[in-house]
């Protein structure tokens, strides 16, 4: 099989120069018929990257991006590193894998989630009364242990403020709830409200291209006479009144 750049000089000189299928099977050393294929071929099929299936890392791919993801909105101090990771996974995943497989797929992750998140990154908007909700994970001191938790903040960009709610786990219940607790505290409601793409929040599925808002946060939003916005990866933001 020619170069690409063969099979592109082929083209360049029968179809453009006009040149004689003879004459270029000559120069270039070969059949003449070879030259013919190649010059009358609508497009080049390029060897496509085969991905090797990893039996040992595949299932476990999808806990370790959710942990990178999780990290990557923490402290650079509180993030786990591939070999907290690695742990975590023989400990709690049963994995039989060895720890460097793992740290050259979490330092590969790494540089491809942080490459896409910082194509996709939506400026905050410096606007009064406009906040943003997301869910995180942090490390917390719960009887002289410390233990990860999920916390709910809602963060204030005009006024650089924030409040937040450790709460068990990451669902819509607790969403719900820390969303009460702080309307109570502020004595009050922002009048937007930016949801960071939160699955509790947001059915996974589109409807003539919106997102449909569970019922309860429908409810919610009713009630307390706020506008929603949902924040989706690439697809940018997307207004829900």
């Amino acid at each position: 099989m020619l170069a690409v750049a063969q099979m592109n000089y082929i083209r360049h000189e029968v179809n453009q120069k006009g040149e004689t299928y003879a004459n270029v099977g000559r120069r270039m050393g070969i059949d003449p018929r070879t030259v013919t294929k190649y010059a009358n071929q609508e497009e080049f099929k390029r060897k496509e990257k085969q991905h090797r299936k990893s039996p040992v890392m595949d299932p476990v791919k999808p806990i370790i991006d959710k942990w990178i993801k999780e990290d990557l909105k923490k402290k650079k101090k509180y993030q786990r590193t591939a070999k907290k990771m690695y742990q975590q996974l023989t400990k709690f995943h049963d994995f039989k894998g060895s720890a460097r497989t793992v740290r050259d797929y979490v330092a590969k992750r790494k540089r491809e989630l942080q490459a896409t998140s910082e194509e996709v990154a939506l400026p905050l908007e410096s606007v009064p009364g406009t906040a943003q909700v997301d869910f995180g994970t942090a490390p917390f001191k719960y009887e002289s242990e410390v233990i990860d938790l999920p916390y709910l903040v809602m963060s204030f960009p005009y006024s650089n403020s924030f409040y937040f709610q450790v709460f068990p786990s990451e669902n819509t219940e607790c969403l719900l709830e820390g969303l009460q607790r702080m309307f109570h505290y502020m004595g009050g409601v922002p009048t937007t409200i930016r949801f960071d793409n939160l699955s509790p929040a947001v059915k996974k599925y589109f409807l003539r291209g919106s997102e449909n808002l569970l019922i309860l946060m429908s409810v919610l939003s009713y009630i307390m006479v706020f506008n929603t916005n949902f924040v989706t990866p690439v697809k940018g933001t997307r207004r829900v009144m």
